[in-house]
């Protein structure tokens, strides 16, 4: 099967970032990864850690494409974190609050799930509107009932089980919900 080439913005590639922890929660990374490049974006995995191999919560290992300390001045279309057990991790690294405070400065979309809101807050740009695993319900008391919440340009959603419906919104967001359809048809999902 041909790969697709990416989607454009204003006469260049749509591009995302993903900050990978180890003990990040393979569901939330894989599924927004593999959903924004079936909508054509050049999308960048970047470990945390000095390594390139991360290893999530389940045991299962991905190899990443940089490193986040190579990549961490870029500003890119699209800021991804997923949570899980690594998230603390990301929320005690400069890089990376740095990372979210630039992009949300600069007005990019920004999606965080399950525990990653907390990176959120700890960068001072917790929407209003968000929701977030219930787990995490003591360091963010306001977490809306919904699966994916949108508040400007961030997305956040409940965790693991709703990983395909965040990554739909993370392509809508800045491929248009046009192609957000395209690839929910085309993996058989069903809203």
């Amino acid at each position: 099967r041909r790969r697709s080439t990416p989607r454009r913005v204003k006469d260049r590639m749509v591009k995302a970032l993903v900050i990978l922890p180890d003990g990040f929660e393979e569901i939330e990374a894989v599924c927004p990864i593999d959903i924004l490049r079936r909508a054509e974006v050049e999308v960048t995995v970047a470990s945390l850690s000095s390594s390139l191999n991360v290893k999530g919560r389940s045991n299962i290992t991905l190899a990443c494409d940089t490193l986040l300390e190579s990549v961490k001045s870029e500003t890119y279309d699209l800021l991804v974190l997923p949570g899980g057990p690594g998230t603390k991790a990301v929320r005690e690294d400069a890089r990376a609050i740095e990372a979210v405070k630039r992009h949300c400065t600069a007005g990019k979309v920004v999606g965080a799930i399950c525990a990653a809101p907390t990176v959120l807050k700890e960068a001072g740009v917790l929407p209003a509107r968000y929701t977030a695993h219930f787990s995490v319900a003591g360091d963010l008391p306001s977490i809306l009932p919904e699966k994916v919440v949108t508040d400007g340009n961030i997305i956040t959603s409940t965790g693991a089980g709703t990983a395909i419906e965040f990554g739909l919104a993370l392509a809508a967001s800045v491929c248009g919900k046009d192609k957000s359809d395209a690839v929910a048809k085309a993996i058989e999902f069903k809203q």
